[in-house]
């Protein structure tokens, strides 16, 4: 793969932000391009990632056709994991997307993993480890989440042994730009210096349809804005204007097991955006050398790459996109890191839309702790041996 070359980075602490690249060449073998302006990234290095690469399909009541091109899509080598929130009594989605995944392995032989994310083994395997923030109180089962349904896939993921683990929605109607997700998520973590890596995906188009034909948007609406207050909070401390970030709601996104060890998720919808805010607020305000040494040797770094695929997937509608603009950005608003001044004017951009009441603030978004200390091998036998929808085809 032949991608635009890093030439600007901004550097926060530890954190090494790249500035975003574009995917030039997608198929290339070991021959050197001299050029300072590319970086080419043989095809035998990537394939060799997958194997140590698991993906985690977090869903909820998807088209079924939707997930089989996913699946489908999705490199052989590469073990996958399906967290799924979906419905189990009539019509039971749950049922249906297991048939679906089994008829998969029976073509394929990928390796597959199927759990509900309400699944009583993995809800007790966290309370044996006494890890309470992903539990809900009401029935003492895992929380309904997004962020919950990602944080159970990356430690599935870490129970099997994977390396690195990325995440890609359910709700995708194009399954080459699947394909390449996965291989941007490998080109990431070859160009990467450091054990600590994370890998966000920028979309090159996101098409919408129109009565004319195919309209093909540059940004996502609530990508735009959650990037515009992130960089803002960003400038308003350092008294440098920047627009180094663009993936603040990247939900197509991989990270080295090492990184995944020592990072927050997120409740909910706002996983994405909390993530990089709890980077910024954790490692740089005030630093914390000490309890992250080797974080600081190393350096994170995070990579953000522009995909050559459009992306095109289900629409919400603007309830939703008005609770993702909210939430993304609550998590700016209540991070330490974020001014009187930026305060404000999140606030105004939240009246003038409509989403909050003049005087309201947004609410806190909760998060749940790194699950860094966790002995994962004791929590994957709790899953296997009290687990009431886990499946695993291999």
């Amino acid at each position: 793969m032949i991608l635009e070359s890093s030439v600007y980075k901004e550097i926060f602490g530890p954190l090494i932000v790249h500035e975003s690249q574009k995917v030039i060449k997608f198929d290339t073998e070991t021959e050197k391009v001299e050029s300072s302006l590319i970086s080419n990234i043989p095809r035998e290095e990537i394939y060799n990632v997958f194997k140590d690469l698991a993906i985690v399909i977090p869903l909820k009541n998807e088209k079924l056709h939707l997930l089989d091109g996913v699946l489908k899509a999705i490199p052989h080598k590469c073990p996958i994991i399906v967290v799924s929130a979906s419905q189990k009594d009539i019509p039971n989605h749950f049922k249906m997307e297991i048939e679906l995944i089994k008829h998969y392995y029976s073509l394929t032989h990928s390796k597959v993993l199927i759990i509900h994310q309400k699944d009583l083994g993995a809800s007790e395997a966290f309370k044996a480890q006494q890890y309470f923030d992903i539990i809900d109180e009401k029935d003492g089962l895992i929380r309904y989440g997004k962020g919950e349904g990602m944080l159970l896939g990356v430690m599935l993921a870490k129970s099997i042994g994977a390396k690195y683990v990325g995440f890609i929605d359910a709700d995708n109607y194009i399954p080459g730009s699947v394909n390449e997700y996965v291989k941007d998520y490998a080109a990431g973590i070859l160009m990467s210096e450091s054990e600590y890596t994370m890998v966000r995906l920028k979309w090159r188009h996101k098409p919408k349809v129109m009565q004319k034909g195919l309209y093909f948007r540059r940004r996502g609406r609530v990508s735009e804005i959650t990037n515009k207050y992130l960089n803002l909070m960003i400038a308003d401390r350092t008294g440098f204007e920047t627009d180094i970030f663009v993936t603040g709601n990247a939900g197509e996104h991989a990270m080295s097991m090492q990184l995944a060890n020592i990072m927050s998720f997120s409740s909910g919808y706002s996983v994405e955006t909390h993530q990089l805010v709890f980077l910024l607020d954790k490692m740089t305000n005030p630093p914390q050398p000490e309890k992250y040494k080797d974080v600081y040797e190393q350096g994170i770094e995070i990579f953000q790459i522009e995909t050559l695929n459009p992306h095109i997937h289900e629409e919400k509608g603007t309830e939703h996109i008005n609770e993702m603009i909210l939430v993304s950005l609550a998590e700016i608003y209540h991070c330490s890191l974020c001014s009187e001044n930026v305060k404000k004017r999140i606030l105004e951009e939240l009246y003038a839309r409509k989403i909050l009441n003049r005087g309201e603030v947004p609410p806190k978004p909760s998060s749940m702790s790194p699950i860094g200390d966790l002995d994962v091998k004791k929590w994957f036998r709790t899953v296997k041996k009290k687990s009431d929808t886990l499946v695993i085809l291999e």
